[in-house]
């Protein structure tokens, strides 16, 4: 590979044995390497951050498998280039070669109807499709080719992969081990880059660079904060930067500023930014953020998202500015995300508790005779609908998960409950 080729594309394992992360995928006995040992595998999309390996584990799946390998970019391929490179596929003899794989970056950007030119192929075993994208594929996917496909979530970095990375590039990459370079601190450079590996080799790659052949490179994090942060909008161009501009939007929101929320989403519009991917980060900050302070947060988002989808830009862009100063001028609650947290918490910790017998369903007769359903108490057959029983599992009897916070309303649910159940939850 040519030097002048960026350090994150030289860095690209040329193996899975070097591939760092995704243990969880790839470690033996795990799905995907069980598949890559049989030899079949079907149709995947990768769904993760930037910067943790997508591209290359599909790379390095179809030279694991000895399959010829198409890649296709979502931003600038349409539904003739999908059924151009499928027809060259299937009249070129490839198509004997089963399963030739047609890599698609960022899936979530293409139309429906340029996932739909997708689907005969890979019903018919034509191509294996591997899609990689940051978002959610539930909602960017459709349906009829989710169901096609296996989906893979990839995990973020650790601090010990990066570590492992930059450690890796200073001895084998042809240009960095020419220098000396000596990894004093790692902070800063695993803070700028933001857990991406890709951008981390970047940045590594403009600061070693800034440094004569002949000079001792000590990489401290104060040597990073002075340099590198003044070249932030050189490791930019390929949009790494989307993440910190959707994390300092919402946190404005969060923290009742809607001046600078409306700065962030201008930013965002003027970007280009996927207005869906707006309004779905609305939508969630509508619910963790807000919440039961107010209710109405939910139905502004969700109706916020359904009219940006109906109208897309220009004129999205209002209706985004809408929702946007209306959530963050809202009052703050997260009692409901703090519930479930909690919650999940107590189901890891405790496992799966038998459900009691008298919330049980019997549709059967052994089920009968054995008290399922028996003494539960019907709610609407006692004054005001309520009578006190016992929901939750004998070991957990008695825990309260949620717990109000200084909002009105998260106060007066606090008050309905106390009004209930007494001193029955603690």
């Amino acid at each position: 590979m040519s030097e002048n080729a960026p350090l994150a594309e030289r860095m690209r394992p040329k193996t899975l044995d070097t591939y760092i992360g995704q243990e969880h995928l790839l470690n033996s006995g795990a799905s995907l390497r069980k598949a890559l040992h049989a030899g079949i595998i079907p149709s995947l999309i990768f769904w993760g951050p930037p910067g943790v390996g997508k591209t290359t584990l599909a790379n390095l799946i179809a030279h694991e498998l000895k399959r010829p390998f198409h890649t296709l970019s979502a931003i600038s391929s349409g539904v003739k280039d999908v059924r151009e490179i499928i027809n060259r596929i299937e009249h070129s003899g490839m198509f004997q070669q089963r399963g030739t794989i047609v890599f698609i970056d960022e899936i979530h950007r293409f139309s429906k109807s340029q996932q739909d030119s997708l689907l005969g192929a890979v019903e018919k075993g034509i191509i294996t499709l591997i899609g990689a994208t940051t978002e959610n594929p539930s909602f960017e996917v459709i349906s009829a080719l989710l169901s096609r496909c296996q989906v893979y979530v990839l995990k973020e970095h650790t601090k010990e992969d990066l570590v492992l990375l930059l450690e890796r590039a200073i001895k084998e990459d042809v240009v960095l081990k020419e220098k000396k370079i000596i990894l004093k601190e790692t902070h800063a450079l695993l803070a700028i880059s933001g857990g991406d590996a890709r951008k981390l080799l970047n940045i590594f790659e403009i600061l070693v660079g800034s440094f004569r052949v002949d000079q001792v490179v000590e990489i401290t994090n104060e040597l990073v904060q002075a340099t590198a942060q003044q070249n932030m909008v050189l490791y930019d161009k390929d949009g790494e930067q989307h993440y910190d501009i959707i994390s300092a939007f919402i946190k404005s929101i969060r923290g009742s500023d809607p001046n600078a929320a409306i700065y962030w989403l201008a930013r965002m519009v003027e970007g280009g930014e996927d207005p869906k991917f707006i309004a779905r980060r609305l939508i969630i900050s509508a619910s963790e953020d807000i919440g039961l302070a107010n209710p109405n947060a939910l139905l502004m988002a969700n109706n916020c998202f359904q009219a940006v989808n109906t109208v897309g830009w220009p004129e999205a862009r209002i209706i985004l500015a809408q929702c946007t100063i209306y959530l963050a001028t809202s009052p703050k609650g997260n009692g409901a995300y703090m519930a479930i947290n909690r919650a999940q918490e107590e189901v890891k910790k405790s496992g799966n508790l038998s459900v009691p017998l008298h919330l049980r369903n019997a549709p059967t007769k052994l089920m009968n005779e054995l008290g399922y359903g028996k003494a539960y108490h019907y709610a609407h057959d006692y004054p005001g609908n309520f009578v006190q029983q016992d929901f939750l599992p004998e070991d957990i009897k008695g825990h309260s998960f949620f717990s109000a916070g200084s909002s009105k309303k998260e106060q007066e649910i606090s008050a309905i409950i106390r009004n209930l159940w007494g001193d029955t939850y603690q």
